[in-house]
């Protein structure tokens, strides 16, 4: 019997068990949870029912294997799922969204990691909205990290009912958990897109950062007038000269002093230098430099004398705009300032 007669005797189900125990014989590890449940499970009846396979018919099937693989000019993800991560980041997020809708993916996969990788603004969102004892299980479901960055975003009494109701959800049932993750994610990737990126208060956080100070104050006393919630987040977005301390490592000094230019540097210290609470972020500055350095800085910021305020004021806010320039291009990271 020839090799071609051999292979053509076997079903295309048994071939691919012959290969995949092949490739598994020369030490290759191959990706096969990605199949169907329904397609791992077959490999494995056929694999179990295999006893020996002899030379001549193992090489027939091998050849068989390379031939068509030689014949593949291009493949394609073959399903809509591995459609969309093959073209994750060039399509957008609510059309991806639509297509998985579509599809009904989602409904055999688990809500909850899809979830957890959504952005914190928007779940907080759903905190808010929700029940407590659909956020109770929201916090119970997601990774303890992402959990307790929400219980921080959402207002304090909110915060604690949830937490409460954390006590109600030993009782709670996996299909009942289940639902309520994909009724969350569906909701969510119903939105329609929004045409900022960044959160309200990171938007305005950011251009209050770079505002005189007095209208920074005026800005934020009016915004908690109206919403104190919304004014609080402003703040913790806030970033300014007197943060420096609580907010930048030491060891990042030399990279902020490197970003600034020199002059630009000189005056924001010597401004600093003669007022209340920047004084103490001149002085960290200058203190987690080499001592020749800050000894330049010192000699340059006495020849330079007073400065009207804007000028001083405009110079520390360059300081700050490089350490922000600095933070989104990963370089450095600011701290979590206490209390």
């Amino acid at each position: 019997m020839s090799e071609d007669s051999r292979a053509a005797g076997l079903s295309r189900r048994t071939k691919a068990a012959i290969i995949v125990r092949l490739l598994q014989a020369e030490g290759m590890s191959l990706p096969l949870s990605e199949l169907p449940e329904a397609q791992q499970t077959a490999l494995a009846r056929d694999m179990a029912r295999l006893r020996y396979i002899d030379r001549a018919t193992l090489h027939a099937v091998a050849r068989e294997f390379a031939d068509e693989l030689e014949g593949v000019g291009l493949a394609f993800p073959g399903d809509i799922d591995r459609a969309l991560a093959a073209l994750e980041g060039q399509i957008s997020e609510h059309a991806a969204a639509a297509l998985r809708r579509e599809a009904g993916l989602g409904r055999d996969r688990d809500p909850w990691a899809r979830l957890a990788e959504l952005d914190p603004g928007r779940l907080a969102r759903v905190l808010e909205e929700e029940s407590v004892e659909v956020g109770a299980v929201m916090l119970s479901k997601l990774p303890v990290p992402r959990a307790a960055e929400l219980l921080g975003r959402i207002p304090g009494e909110r915060a604690r009912r949830i937490s409460l109701a954390v006590s109600r959800t030993t009782a709670v049932r996996p299909e009942t958990v289940q639902r309520i993750g994909q009724a969350i994610l569906e909701r969510l990737e119903a939105e329609p897109p929004s045409a900022f990126t960044a959160e309200p208060v990171k938007r305005l956080g950011a251009i209050l950062n770079v505002s005189p100070a007095a209208t920074r104050n005026r800005v934020l006393e009016e915004i908690e007038a109206e919403d104190a919630n919304f004014a609080e987040g402003v703040r913790r977005a806030i970033f300014t000269f007197v943060n420096i301390p609580a907010r930048i490592d030491p060891r990042d000094v030399p990279k902020i002093t490197r970003a600034v230019e020199p002059a630009e540097l000189v005056r924001a210290l010597a401004a600093a230098s003669r007022l209340g609470e920047e004084k103490a972020a001149a002085e960290f500055i200058l203190a987690n430099m080499s001592q020749r350095m800050a000894g330049q800085l010192r000699e340059e910021m006495e020849e330079l004398g007073r400065l009207r305020p804007e000028e001083g004021e405009a110079a520390m806010t360059a300081v700050v705009t490089a350490i922000r320039a600095l933070e989104e291009a990963g370089e450095i990271v600011l701290t979590a300032e206490e209390g």
